[in-house]
């Protein structure tokens, strides 16, 4: 029979773990599981005041962590300020005697070429993920060096060299695999301290609200729950630090080895296990990342054959789009869109969202656009009729955005009202 859930052992039962980025997500998923052990968190995040689109603070998680067993230190800590994490780890081990465990987890996202990624989004970057993560990790070792069970643990990627993983994202790319050459580094620095130094990825997207409100409401279709990097990493940091570490793990391939072999129990939605998006820095084509993202978020339309002529009918897309307008629809959109067409039926289009009932047609749109989308027109169709998400779209590279992001991301939902009629 295959073995069903990762069981806690107490093997962290006073343990004290400084985890980064943990009032929510998979910070949170791994401050709980190992609390269930009685372990010691120290909640290390920047969120003390609920934010306006993401449920969770560093006090309702400690209230989270010890309701299951767990004790909790919420601490207000922005990992970019030296001062901030020094007085963190100083109070850490005030109130718990020192630290075994450190899970970097703390991460700051943006999907941008590099001319639509400002420098300031790039230092946000940089900062939080290489810079937090060394520097998390430089101010805990001293006290890691005294503990008998002293894991790092950080939430970064394989350092996978394939160019596609830098074309379309290329900030983002080097911010990550900074915290990854961390582990590199200092697993082999520390290895005479009896500290181990790993990295754990997820193999599939992980639903958790950023993704939500990064991806789109449907992200749960294709995604994998935070549960299945809590426990994955529950099982590293079981083990004594000589037995793993300066390794690159991934989660289902940890729990695997664990013998728990029922990884569909992982899958938000359980009919959609066998179609989860690939997460990013994997062997995995980009053209292969575009599939799983459609159909895991349009099982059922992909189920339906291609529409015929799909690709060569651009222009009477436009008009049927034009003829399905609405001033409701203008007035929840508001924005002005220019479509740079690519490919096949190359051209460009434009949407006028923003003043009375709509109107689209070739050429550039009557004035400014909020948001210039660029894409080959093989995908556009794909786009427009429900196959393809557009936030996919654009995380794959395979849609270009310049201009208002959140602007451009209302399409999806103009596309999820219209795709059953187009």
């Amino acid at each position: 029979m295959p073995l069903g859930t990762m069981i806690n052992t107490g093997k962290l039962a006073g343990r004290t773990l400084f985890i980064t980025g943990a009032s929510r997500g998979i910070g949170k998923a791994i401050a709980l599981k190992a609390a269930q052990d009685g372990a010691n968190i120290v909640v290390a995040a920047k969120t003390a005041d609920p934010h306006p689109k993401l449920p969770g603070t560093i006090y309702t998680a400690a209230k989270e962590i010890e309701a299951v067993g767990g004790k909790a230190l919420p601490c207000v800590v922005d990992v970019r300020d030296e001062g901030a994490v020094r007085t963190a780890v100083q109070n850490a081990v005030a109130k718990f005697g020192g630290i075994d465990i450190v899970i970097n987890n703390a991460s700051a996202i943006s999907l941008t070429p590099t001319e639509q990624t400002d420098m300031k989004r790039y230092d946000l970057m940089h900062q939080i993920n290489s810079r937090g993560t060394f520097l998390v990790s430089k101010e805990c070792i001293p006290y890691l060096r005294k503990s008998n069970h002293a894991h790092i643990l950080n939430i970064s990627p394989p350092l996978n060299m394939a160019p596609h993983w830098f074309s379309n994202h290329v900030a983002y790319t080097m911010a990550k695999y900074g915290m990854s050459m961390c582990v590199l580094g200092m697993a082999k620095e520390f290895e005479n301290a009896n500290i181990a130094v790993n990295a754990l990825w997820p193999r599939t997207a992980i639903h958790t609200a950023a993704m939500e409100m990064l991806t789109g409401k449907e992200s749960d279709q294709f995604s994998r729950k935070p549960d299945i990097m809590a426990d994955a990493a529950y099982a590293i940091l079981s083990k004594e630090p000589r037995l793993v570490t300066g390794k690159f793990l991934i989660d289902d391939e940890v729990l695997k080895a664990e013998g728990i072999t029922d990884i569909k129990q992982y899958a938000c939605v359980p009919e959609n296990a066998d179609k989860l998006m690939p997460d990013f820095f994997l062997d995995v084509e980009p053209e292969k990342l575009v599939e799983f993202a459609a159909e895991g978020s349009h099982a059922a339309a992909l189920k339906k054959p291609a529409a015929a002529g799909s690709g060569g009918k651009i222009e009477g897309l436009f008009q049927k789009i034009e003829s399905l307008l609405s001033e409701e629809i203008v007035r929840k959109t508001g924005a002005v869109y220019e479509f740079k067409v690519k490919g096949e039926e190359a051209g460009i289009w434009f949407a006028d969202l923003k003043t009375g009932t709509g109107k689209v047609g070739k050429g550039n749109p009557p004035t400014t656009a909020d948001a210039v989308l660029t894409m080959d027109s093989k995908h556009f169709f794909d786009m427009f009729t429900g196959k393809l998400k557009p936030a996919n779209a654009f995380m794959t590279g395979k849609l270009k955005i310049s201009g208002d992001l959140q602007k451009a991301m209302k399409l999806e939902k103009l596309m999820g009202g219209l795709k059953s009629k187009l």
